[in-house]
């Protein structure tokens, strides 16, 4: 009896986080909730900073999966899809753009900044390299300087 109290609460609690949680979305075909599925992960939303439009709760994004869904029903293709949001809202939509004119800077920066990083690593170990052998010269010639005066001040013992 004392144990009923508690446990009617918690499942309470269960059931109404259950009813506030997202609609589900409901597909005719598992194939459309799969494509669904890839399609809200690879928008994204216009409103959040960086969140596709599965992970973010604004109004907007709701409704472009609304949106999407509607035209997966409508049996309508994902580059058709994203065409459509693309003509909407800019390629901002997308989390990956095409490459083109517009979209070189974006696409080949990373590659260039990898590429002077690994010049300046290797400018830099070569530097400390030629440092390195220059530094053991000259401790071989300070040895052999100072060995050389020790053996001519015992000479004029």
């Amino acid at each position: 009896m004392r144990l009923r109290l508690p446990i009617g609460f918690i499942l309470l609690l269960a059931a109404t986080a259950l009813l506030g949680s997202e609609n589900l979305v409901q597909f005719s075909d598992e194939s459309l909730r799969a494509r669904y599925q890839v399609l809200i992960t690879e928008l994204r939303c216009p409103k959040c900073q960086n969140q596709n439009l599965a992970d973010s709760d604004s109004p907007i994004s709701g409704d472009l999966r609304e949106e999407v869904q509607r035209m997966l029903e409508q049996q309508l293709t994902d580059s058709e899809i994203k065409d459509y949001l693309t003509s909407r809202y800019s390629e901002f939509i997308l989390y990956r753009p095409d490459v083109n004119k517009t979209t070189y800077l974006l696409w080949g920066s990373p590659v260039v900044i990898l590429l002077i990083g690994l010049i300046a690593a290797l400018r830099l170990s070569r530097r400390n390299t030629a440092q390195v052998v220059c530094s053991g010269r000259t401790e071989i010639d300070h040895e052999t300087r100072l060995a050389e005066l020790l053996k001519s001040g015992e000479d004029d013992k």
